[in-house]
This record gives C-alpha cells, structure tokens and sequence, in this order.
C-alpha cells in the first residue's frame, strides 16, 4: 500500500476553523507538496496568495455540497492528479461543512482506478468547542462527521471554559471513542498529528487507549450513534469471516457509519487490514506479524441501531 497516494478528507461544520487549519497546513515549512481539492472554493475562502506561495495546487468541486452527485467530480479530479504522480505528496479533500463525509470516503472503494492509486489516510474533522453541543442537537451531519472521524480537532478552546471543554470532550467521546483527539486554539498543531495517520491501524486506538477494545468499556452512547469492539484472540478463517462481513455490510450497511479491524487469518504471516463505509469494504495484507506480536483480530463497528450481540455473536464465529 506503500506506493498508493495518501488522502486527507478534512471535515468539519461550517464555522469550526478547517480553513485555518488548511492554511496552517499549506504554509508549514514541511517540504512537502500536496494537490488540495476543496468544495465551493468562493465560499471557503481560502488564502489565494498562500495557495500559489505555497506551491500547492487547489481543485475546485463546485457542485456544491459533496454528496453522491460529486463523487463523479471527485473521481474525474483524483484521476486527472495521477496523471502527474510525483509532483505531489498527498491530497487534501476539503469538504463543505455541511457535507456528510461518507460519499467522500466511499470514493476510495468504490472507484477502481482511484482505489488502486489512492488510499484514505484519514478524515479528520475540526469541531468548534463552543458550539459543537447545539450543533449537535440540531445538525445530524454535525453529528456523522465526529462519528466518521479517525482525527478530531477540538478547536476554539479558548472560548469555553474548562469545565466546558471537558464536557464537550466527554460528548465526543460518547459518540467517537476510538478517534484521536486533540484540543486546540486556532488549530495550532503539529501537522504530523493530522496528516500521513495511517488511521485505520488499530495499534493507534491502542496506544490512546488500551482498554478500548476490552469488553463492556463502551456502554455510554450519544443517543443513536455508538461504538463497539471485539477481539478474538488468536487467528480468523478468512473462508468465515469474509462472506461474514460482506454480509453484514450488505444488511446493515445503512447503519454502519465505519467499521474496522486488523486480523490474523489462519495460515497468513502478514496482518490484513480491513476497513469499511456503509456498504463499502475494502481490506489489504500489510505488514508481517512481528514475532514479539501476539496474533490477535480486532475489529471496531460504529454506527447506528446496531445489535451488539449479533455482530458479537457473528464475528467470534468466524474464528479458526
């Protein structure tokens, strides 16, 4: 997966600081070059001269909010990139803050050509600490895009107090208990926390919080959307697990927002990797199992209306 380009979808409601955080990136002395592809470019804002100073290239999806009828235009943009491979490093997908990231996300899986080029480093969405509490009660994509992210940005922390901010902090959580977190004051931060994540690696989840995937530590949710984990120690039958998950997907695919995981699969020295939006899965062998590594599969589901004992009961059956 090495040779594949990262992308970066940076999400966030209208208000929270991605701009900033946009031009934060863009004018870092980081050395590196990436193509930014941002929806609505008149309604962003962003700075032109820092566009052209920092040697970036900026796309313009003007279809107005991303949804499924942009993917095209996604598709068409990202294609056209590859073209020029080795003039950039990494592409920066802006979305409008209205949008839903999932048909955003979706495009790395479902598109051949850019799926086999391309691949989802992250989303990363900037929350606004002092209003994130009502736009939550009022904006459901307010709501997916915590739900979706890898990477969240606490912004604007110096508008609350700190009680506040711990509370704020505490409703994410609810909601995203696997996403990194970060609080911030005009999204200053090292870019290294937000770029180049590998997100979908589980050892990351881990290391922010180990009992994460422990049994029972998630029984707080944030009204409709929850988090739950499982871990099956020891080796899956790929010939059970992936008719398994395919299925779930196709049945509950709807409600799934994201679903990840690292396994091991019987007679497989290397981890596979799987990740999924809604109805869409992709999976890849990456590194070889190291020999001080217990052989553990892990996998995390986030969504809406999901039946945690079935998909216990379902993924613990796939076991070799």
């Amino acid at each position: 997966m090495s040779d594949k380009i990262p992308v970066t979808v940076l999400t966030g409601y209208l208000g929270a600081g991605k701009t900033t955080l946009l031009n934060r990136i863009l004018s870092e002395p980081h050395g590196k070059k990436y193509a930014v592809i941002v929806n609505e470019f008149g309604e962003i804002g962003i700075d032109n001269d820092l566009v052209v100073g920092a040697d970036e290239e900026v796309f313009e999806m003007n279809n107005g909010c991303i949804c499924c009828t942009v993917r095209g235009d996604l598709i068409r943009i990202i294609d056209g990139l590859m073209k020029r491979k080795g003039k950039f490093d990494a592409i920066i997908v802006e979305t409008t803050g209205l949008a839903d990231p999932a048909p955003v996300a979706q495009t790395f899986f479902m598109d051949q050509d850019v799926g086999d080029r391309a691949r989802l480093d992250a989303v990363v969405t900037v929350a606004d600490a002092k209003w994130l509490t009502e736009r939550l009660k009022d904006a459901p994509e307010a709501k997916n895009q915590i739900a979706f992210a890898d990477v969240i940005i606490l912004n604007k922390t110096d508008l609350v107090t700190p009680a506040e901010l711990d509370a704020v902090e505490a409703t994410i959580r609810a909601i995203n208990p696997a996403a990194k977190l970060h609080r911030t004051t005009k999204c200053a931060l090292p870019i290294a926390d937000v770029l180049d994540r590998n997100a979908f690696d589980l050892d990351r989840i881990l290391d922010i919080e180990p009992d994460f995937l422990e049994e029972g530590h998630h029984h707080h949710h944030a009204e409709d959307i929850r988090s739950m984990s499982f871990e099956i120690r020891g080796d899956v039958d790929p010939d059970k697990f992936m008719p398994w998950i395919q299925d779930l997907t196709q049945v509950k695919g709807g409600d799934i927002l994201r679903c990840k995981g690292i396994l091991a699969f019987r007679n497989e020295p290397k981890r596979f990797v799987f990740q999924g939006v809604h109805m869409i899965l992709d999976g890849d062998l990456q590194r070889d199992w190291r020999a001080d590594e217990t052989r553990v599969s892990r996998a995390v589901f986030i969504g809406r209306n999901l039946d945690r004992e079935e998909i216990k009961k379902g993924f613990f059956a796939t076991a070799a």
